[in-house]
C-alpha cells in the first residue's frame, strides 16, 4: 500500500472514531457496553484510540498541537453534555481523563517511534 493511501485510510478512521465518540457522548441513552465499564474507562479508552489514530494519521502534526486539539475536543464533549435537554452529566474529571489519556498515548507512541528509529 502506498503511503498516501495509508494516510487517507488512517485519516478516515480517525474522523470516523471522532464522530463516533462524539455521538456516543451526547446521545441521551447510549448502549450498554460489554462488561459495563465505568464512564472514566470509556473516556480513557476513547481518547487512547483517538490519540493513537491521530498520531499515525497526522504524522507531521506536532504532539503538543495534537494533544491540545484532543483536549479541546474532550472539553467540547463536556460542554455539550451540560445541556440539560440531553440528560447527560458533565464532569471536569472526564475532561481531565480525556486529556491525560491522549497525552499518555501520544507520549508513548512518540517514545516508541524513537526506539524503532534507533533500531533501524
Amino acid at each position: 500500500m502506498n503511503p498516501q493511501r495509508r494516510l487517507t485510510i488512517l485519516r478516515l478512521a480517525f474522523w470516523a472514531a471522532l464522530l463516533f465518540a462524539f455521538v456516543m457522548a451526547i446521545i441521551p441513552h447510549p448502549p450498554d457496553l460489554p462488561g459495563a465499564p465505568s464512564d472514566k474507562i470509556q473516556h480513557i479508552s476513547a481518547f487512547v484510540v483517538l490519540g493513537a489514530l491521530g498520531f499515525f494519521a497526522y504524522p507531521r502534526t506536532g504532539l503538543l498541537t495534537l494533544g491540545v486539539r484532543l483536549s479541546v475536543f474532550g472539553a467540547l464533549i463536556e460542554i455539550v453534555q451540560a445541556i440539560p435537554a440531553l440528560g447527560r452529566d458533565s464532569d471536569v474529571l472526564d475532561w481531565i481523563a480525556d486529556t491525560v489519556a491522549a497525552a499518555l498515548i501520544l507520549g508513548l507512541l512518540h517514545w516508541s517511534r524513537g526506539r524503532w528509529s534507533e533500531r533501524s
